[in-house]
C-alpha cells in the first residue's frame, strides 16, 4: 500500500476573527475586556470620552426644536408673511371697489379712460402682489420643512456620533487579545482587542506552489501541533484561498478539524500531512533506487530501463509499468 503526501507547515486559528475598533477618538475611560473570556454580541465593553460628540448631540437637538417650530403657523417669518398677505387682501378689496366706482363714473362720463385704467392697472397690481405674498408664504412652509428634515438627521447622525463613545461587540466569540487599556488615547480605526470565534478552529496552512495543484477540498489531513507532539488530530481540506500569498511566498490553505483539538491558543504552530492519493496492493520500489528520467538499473541488464511511475512518496514509487515484482534492482551508479 502506498500514500502520496503533501507536507506542509501553518498554525491555529480561528475564523471569524475580527478587530475591535474606536470608533471615535478620546481617551478610554472604561474597559471590560479580560483576554480569554467570552463576549457576546452589542455587549457594552468600552467607554471613550469624547466630549464634543455630546456638545454636538445636545446642539443638534436644540437646533431641530427651533426648525420644528418654524414649521407651525406661530413661526415669527409665516406670521410676518400672514399679516403682509392680510394687507393685501384688504389693499385688493379697497382696489376692487374703487375700480367699480370709478367703472360707474366712467360710464357717467365723469372720470376719463386713463383714470379708469390707472384704478384698473391698480387693481391688476394688487392682485399680483397678494399671489406673490401667497406664494412666498407656501415657499417659506416648504423651506422650513426641508430644515426640520435635515435637523431631523442631523440629530440622527449626532446619536450615532455620540453612540460611538461605547464600544460594542460587533459578533459574539473570545477575546484573544486586548491592545488598549484605561486612559489610552484613541483614535478612529484603532484596534482596541482581537474577538475570534473559538468554536470555529481551522489550521492554516502553507503550502508550496509545486504542490498545491495536487490540493484539492475534501482531502483527508493530519495534523501535528507543536504542542502535543504525540497526538494526531484528524482534518478535511475545507478552501484553498485563490490569491498566493506574497509574505509567506505560498498558497493558504484552509483545514477544519473533525475533532476540536485539546490545545485551542492561536498561533499555535503545527504541522500536516495532506493525502492526495493512495492504493492498495500496488508494486513499490525505494525511491533512491530510481534515478532522472525515471530509470532504474535490473540486475543482469546492461542499460538503465526506463519505468512509468504512479504515486510517489517519501520513501517509495509506484511502478506502473515496465518492471515485474520479480526483477531483482541494484543502485544506479552515478556517472563520472
Amino acid at each position: 500500500d502506498i500514500s502520496e503526501i503533501v507536507f506542509a507547515s501553518g498554525s491555529l486559528e480561528s475564523d471569524n476573527k475580527y478587530n475591535l475598533t474606536a470608533q471615535t477618538d478620546g481617551n478610554i475611560i472604561k474597559l471590560n475586556l479580560v483576554e480569554g473570556t467570552i463576549v457576546s454580541i452589542n455587549q457594552v465593553v468600552a467607554v471613550i470620552d469624547n466630549k464634543q460628540n455630546i456638545i454636538s448631540t445636545n446642539s443638534a437637538a436644540e437646533q431641530l426644536k427651533i426648525a420644528q417650530y418654524n414649521t407651525t403657523d406661530n413661526a415669527p417669518v409665516l406670521q410676518q408673511i400672514r399679516a403682509n398677505i392680510d394687507a393685501a387682501k384688504e389693499k385688493l378689496s379697497q382696489d376692487i371697489i374703487q375700480e367699480q366706482r370709478y367703472q360707474e363714473l366712467y360710464n357717467q362720463s365723469s372720470v376719463t379712460k386713463a383714470e379708469l385704467e390707472k384704478m384698473q392697472l391698480s387693481t391688476k397690481t394688487s392682485k399680483a402682489n397678494l399671489a406673490a405674498l401667497e406664494q412666498q408664504y407656501k415657499s417659506v412652509q416648504q423651506q422650513n420643512k426641508q430644515q426640520y428634515i435635515t435637523q431631523s438627521n442631523a440629530v440622527k447622525g449626532s446619536v450615532v456620533n455620540q453612540e460611538n463613545n461605547q464600544v460594542r461587540i460587533v459578533a459574539a466569540g473570545k477575546v484573544y487579545k486586548k491592545v488598549k487599556q484605561v486612559g489610552d488615547y484613541v483614535r478612529r480605526g484603532d484596534v482596541i482587542a482581537v474577538i475570534a470565534n473559538e468554536n470555529l478552529l481551522y489550521a492554516r496552512l502553507n503550502v508550496d506552489e509545486n504542490s498545491i495543484d495536487k490540493v484539492k477540498v475534501g482531502q483527508a489531513v493530519t495534523v501535528l501541533l507543536n504542542t502535543q507532539k504525540n497526538k494526531k488530530y484528524s482534518a478535511v481540506v475545507s478552501e484553498i484561498l485563490p490569491v498566493f500569498d506574497e509574505p509567506s511566498q505560498s498558497f493558504i490553505v484552509k483545514v477544519q478539524f473533525i475533532e476540536k483539538p485539546d490545545f485551542t491558543v492561536n498561533g499555535t504552530q503545527l504541522e500536516a500531512n495532506i493525502l492526495i492519493g493512495e492504493k492498495k496492493n500496488t508494486l513499490l520500489i525505494p525511491r533512491n533506487y530510481v534515478s532522472f528520467g525515471n530509470k532504474v538499473q535490473v540486475k543482469g541488464g546492461k542499460d538503465l530501463k526506463v519505468i512509468e511511475t504512479g504515486i510517489v512518496s517519501t520513501e517509495y514509487v509506484e511502478v506502473l509499468s515496465g518492471l515485474t515484482e520479480n526483477d531483482v534492482l541494484i543502485p544506479v551508479k552515478p556517472k563520472k
